[in-house]
């Protein structure tokens, strides 16, 4: 860095951080970081590092507008001091932290899992735009942002969606054009997924599905509008508030068990399932909604464990899906190991604070084991 720096700039350096001099700390930053960027494809390791240790004690008190500046600065850098890109991906304040969560590599992925879970929205959208986004993070993303953070990750080729994500995305497609315009373009879109999302539209914007999406999928959109109505009869919005208070009952009763809750399924009541398994699994109803739509049972079976149902119970919850084809009984045998191996702890840690995605390395971990 000496050969770099002047003896001037080092020695007003060190004279700005041990004073309160924040106008001057302020220039000083601007003044090292553009000697960072101008440097930086050939500072060694080392001096990276020196670089990292002065740009976090400058960056100590400034002011908003500057720290914003600073990380737009270095966001779109090859090398970047790893310490600073951290702290400022972690800021409080989404205008300071957005351009490195959205564009920066090096911020660590369990520091997105964790900025994922913990900061608001203008945060998770800004994640949501990154170049790839893993099945983990979308994951989070999905459970815990707004509308605005569904269409960044529906319209991010780069964001992989497991079948939960799916299902949370096509239920807020229902609502939200854009969300569905955005998903029927993905090239990497089940087909399962499109014949779920076509069913579930208004046929009014089914024409406009057209133009978004790519030919492969044009035909089954052209065969719904020809049809007049969709293939499949779009889930109702639905009110909880009596399936609520009898499952809250039953509970209290010490009622609330297999034998409930099988019955809720065998007679076709779908909003009592769904509000028994918020009950035990002890998660908003918001959860489970979309794991009992989706197509891939997955997410369903890691909440039927999650509530410490039995396997029957189980069988009986996803055979009686309101509106769902028949499972194939192999893919149910395919999930009875998984719901065999999978722990109970494991399972309500999952529902309740984690992502299918982990579920699925935690099982194939599991199987592998055994």
């Amino acid at each position: 860095m000496t050969a770099i720096a002047s003896t001037d700039l080092i020695a007003e350096l060190d004279h700005v951080l041990g004073a309160s001099l924040p106008d001057r700390r302020e220039q000083m930053l601007r003044q090292v970081a553009g000697l960072f960027i101008e440097h930086a494809h050939r500072l060694s390791e080392r001096q990276i590092e020196m670089f990292d240790d002065i740009l976090i004690r400058l960056a100590e008190g400034v002011a908003l507008r500057s720290l914003t500046m600073l990380s737009r600065s270095f966001a779109d850098l090859r090398s970047v001091p790893r310490e600073l890109a951290r702290r400022l991906a972690n800021h409080d304040d989404a205008d300071v932290a957005a351009p490195i969560l959205r564009q920066c590599d090096c911020v660590p992925d369990a520091d997105l899992v964790d900025i994922a879970w913990m900061r608001a929205e203008g945060h998770l959208c800004a994640i949501a735009g990154r170049k790839t986004v893993d099945r983990e993070l979308a994951d989070i993303l999905l459970m815990r942002g707004d509308s605005n953070v569904a269409r960044a990750l529906a319209r991010n080729p780069g964001a992989v969606i497991d079948g939960a994500g799916f299902a949370m995305l096509v239920e807020a497609a229902e609502r939200d054009e854009d969300i569905a315009c955005s998903l029927i373009s993905r090239g990497d879109l089940p087909p399962r997924v499109l014949d779920d999302l076509i069913a579930r539209v208004p046929p009014r914007l089914l024409p406009r599905l057209v133009k978004c999406a790519p030919p492969s999928a044009q035909s089954a959109i052209r065969i719904a509008i020809e049809a007049g109505t969709p293939r499949a009869v779009a889930r109702k919005i639905v009110n909880y508030e009596d399936a609520q208070a009898t499952v809250k009952a039953l509970n209290k009763a010490g009622q609330l068990n297999d034998s409930s809750v099988n019955r809720f399924a065998m007679r076709g009541e779908h909003s009592n399932v769904v509000a028994a398994l918020a009950q035990l699994a002890a998660v908003p109803i918001e959860t489970i909604e979309p794991l009992m739509e989706a197509a891939d049972i997955t997410g369903l079976i890691v909440a039927c464990r999650a509530s410490r149902l039995n396997w029957d119970t189980t069988v009986a919850i996803v055979k009686n899906r309101e509106g769902k084809p028949a499972v194939a009984a192999k893919e149910l045998d395919g999930v009875r190991h998984m719901f065999d191996a999978l722990s109970l702890s494991v399972a309500q840690r999952t529902i309740r604070f984690g992502s299918i995605t982990e579920l699925t390395a935690t099982f194939s971990a599991t199987a592998g084991e055994r």
